[in-house]
């Protein structure tokens, strides 16, 4: 019997490097993103089933999901992916594209573990959140994006402590630059960009090694996992020396 992993944002770059890695694991893979061309394409009975659902709906989530827990056997894996970024001084932003970037990046995810929570204690899965760099340390002109990584880190981080006794783990994986969308920087319609597109993005990786090495993580039950080199180096930093961590940030990013 095929495990399988629920993959939110699964139209993107990430998640269809992800799902890609994982169906040549000889898991069946859900994908859950907005209707589009990019989710049709994905489906493949047999590997690969696709939902188109904005999870930011509350009705349309819970739908998506028991309906998804009804058709598959189990449910080993759920990867939250889905999300958003925006890059803009917090002095030139609103706080209503504030909110709104929580809808996505945190709530739609907290919703989607609210519906997958017994599931994966059944099968003693895992949830994994795909956080970023922003998760943990400052980010110049992302001040909704990192506080909205900053609570998803501390959401998943308390659920690990709550579901250790079912079995469950939880990993957190912090990519730094993912090449996803590089030279597809279109904002959406409240302003917030693709993933994968900021053009101040430093030493970028390609999602199929990000897969990887968030595939491995989980393989060896790890708590987090800094996704690439400047990830893990900008991991050690903030830790230890949070000032010198800071003063290159603002020299890499804040160039202009």
């Amino acid at each position: 019997m095929k495990k399988t992993a629920v993959i939110t944002g699964g139209a993107g770059g990430l998640g269809q490097a992800l799902s890609a890695a994982l169906c040549e694991q000889g898991w069946h893979t859900v994908l859950i993103d907005l209707a589009g061309p990019e989710l049709d394409k994905l489906v493949n009975g047999k590997n690969t089933s696709a939902y188109a659902c904005d999870l930011t709906k509350p009705d349309q989530c819970a739908a998506t999901c028991e309906d998804i827990v009804r058709k598959r056997p189990s449910i080993d894996l759920v990867i939250y992916n889905a999300g958003v970024s925006q890059i803009s001084a917090f002095a030139d932003s609103d706080m209503k594209t504030h909110r709104d970037l929580f809808e996505i990046n945190y709530f739609a995810a907290v919703e989607c573990a609210k519906h997958f929570l017994l599931p994966i204690r059944l099968s003693k899965g895992t949830h994994l959140a795909v956080s970023s760099v922003a998760g943990f340390a400052p980010l110049l002109h992302r001040t909704a994006y990192a506080a909205s990584k900053h609570a998803l880190e501390g959401f998943f981080k308390s659920l690990r402590a709550e579901e250790m006794a079912h079995g469950v783990h939880v990993t957190i994986a912090a990519p730094s630059f993912v090449a996803t969308n590089i030279g597809q920087p279109q904002a959406a319609e409240k302003g917030f960009v693709r993933p994968g597109s900021a053009t101040d993005g430093v030493d970028y990786m390609e999602p199929n090694d990000a897969a990887r090495i968030i595939l491995d993580g989980i393989q060896k039950q790890r708590d987090f996992v800094p996704v690439g080199r400047i990830a893990t180096l900008s991991s050690v930093m903030n830790r230890i020396a949070p000032k010198f961590y800071f003063r290159q940030m603002m020299r890499t990013i804040g160039k202009d």
